[in-house]
């Protein structure tokens, strides 16, 4: 779905300084072109981005095109702050490391929150019947215990020690395999999972999903990937990873209500929820109301 097709309205404005003063994504950097105009709509905000005389990303409001906002490159991403940018971009140090395979996977409106992807993102439990034969099968559908915590310092939300039994965990993946998981959430709309590579036992696969949010209860999702993967094409991994986000679509469209609810009674929780749970409470104390119902 185009942002052509989605109606704005006033409602969908944020004024909540806990996403307003954030960097959020808008385009992928190679859709930023000399000479043309990339039109897109970021927290109920119609913007323009352009390449200036100095190849870099200057962003204005549709609106009033004299007012130019925050805009950075980085992840293979347009990024912007509508507010008053009060902390730097989050840091994905491997996407430095040379041999990695960096691919924008896609552009794919969703009606759905940002919040509610990326609780789901979160979730392993889903594997076996969303994404049957891929990143999951039955039997193996127990989520074993796992551990959560949000990191002192950086604040950033952590999931660790968990295990899945995949039958193609990567498009490297030669057989199934027990795939261990970290998961990381350093943004309210961003999640980050590393994940065994079947090329590199020392190391890990970097997966994310960038969550641009249109409106309160609707993105543009920006799959981002950090691959050890010398033998694919950038076509092949951009197709597998767009199938499993097409598995995925439906079952975030059909969830109601589309904005997450942060109130611990409103939807009942399981043991495996552990990890959504604690990033419910996260959003919580960070002051986010936007794309939540809150407590």
């Amino acid at each position: 779905m185009s942002v052509a097709a989605w109606s704005l309205n006033t409602s969908d404005r944020c004024t909540n300084p806990a996403i307003l003063n954030r960097w959020h994504p808008v385009a992928p950097s190679h859709a930023v072109e000399a000479g043309e105009s990339h039109f897109t709509v970021l927290l109920g905000v119609e913007i323009v981005c352009r390449l200036n005389p100095a190849g870099e990303p200057e962003v204005r409001l549709r609106r009033d095109p004299a007012t130019c906002v925050p805009a950075i490159v980085d992840y293979g991403c347009v990024w912007v702050c509508l507010g008053e940018p009060t902390e730097a971009l989050f840091t994905i140090e491997e996407a430095g490391e040379p041999d990695r395979r960096i691919v924008h996977a896609g552009t794919i409106g969703v009606n759905v929150s940002a919040p509610r992807a990326v609780e789901n993102f979160l979730d392993m439990a889903h594997f076996p019947y969303v994404h049957t034969g891929i990143l999951g099968v039955e039997p193996y559908t127990d989520v074993n215990d796992y551990q959560v915590h949000v990191d002192p310092v950086t604040n950033d939300v952590w999931a660790t020690d968990c295990e899945f039994w995949q039958p193609m965990a990567a498009t490297t993946s030669t057989t199934g395999q027990m795939t261990d998981y970290l998961y990381r959430v350093p943004h309210p709309f961003n999640v980050i999972l590393y994940k065994t590579t079947p090329v590199d036992a020392q190391r890990m696969d970097v997966i994310a999903l960038f969550c641009q949010p249109v409106g309160p209860d609707r993105i543009i999702a920006h799959p981002f990937l950090c691959l050890l993967d010398d033998e694919n094409t950038t076509a092949s991994i951009r197709a597998f990873q767009l199938r499993i986000f097409a598995q995925d679509k439906p079952i975030l469209e059909n969830q109601l209500p589309k904005c997450l609810p942060l109130d611990p009674r409103a939807e009942r929780p399981i043991r495996a929820d552990r990890a959504a749970i604690t990033y419910r409470r996260w959003l919580s104390d960070l002051g986010v109301t936007y794309g939540v119902i809150p407590a």
